[in-house]
């Protein structure tokens, strides 16, 4: 288990990091128990080893205009890995594809879209990614709410797995 490589008081740093990443290296090493210098240390190394990917702001896509969100589940013709590199790598080109996950199954893709009204997505619909090369079938779900959208993993559950196999 891949969590399992880490002591608790990694895991703690991370968890708390992910509560809230605008804290102080010294509001950090109070939450986890120890003091500064160490907490930083552990900080950067988990910086390093790529536990941590980076600080974000959590905005408010609706507050910010973005009234329309919606899923798109893509079927491609060639499943061969360089088509598949090709329509991930377009994806990434793609403002308005906030994720993108390849799946198992009869959809190939499932894409996270955001836009500002149906008609701009409309627009991307039609000209971009229904368009694109090797794009088979895409069916999209608008989203008319919701009602979880949490970040991150959940420690509490690899913290009892980990307690359970000691």
């Amino acid at each position: 288990m891949a969590g399992a490589k880490l002591d608790p008081i990694d895991r703690k740093i991370l968890a708390e990091l992910q509560r809230d990443g605008r804290m102080t290296n010294v509001e950090l090493a109070k939450r986890v128990g120890i003091s500064a210098p160490p907490c930083l240390r552990r900080m950067r190394t988990l910086e390093e080893q790529g536990y941590i990917r980076g600080y974000h702001a959590d905005v408010d896509v609706r507050e910010l205009g973005f009234e329309v969100l919606v899923f798109a589940m893509v079927g491609l013709r060639s499943q061969a890995e360089a088509d598949l590199s090709a329509f991930e790598e377009q994806c990434r080109n793609w403002p308005l594809v906030r994720e993108c996950h390849m799946l198992n199954g009869e959809v190939d893709f499932i894409l996270k879209c955001v836009a500002p009204d149906l008609s701009s997505f409309q627009n991307f619909l039609t000209g971009d990614l229904t368009a694109a090369p090797n794009v088979g079938s895409v069916k999209t779900s608008l989203v008319i709410r919701a009602a979880k959208n949490e970040a991150g993993v959940p420690f509490e559950v690899l913290e009892d797995r980990l307690s359970q196999s000691a």
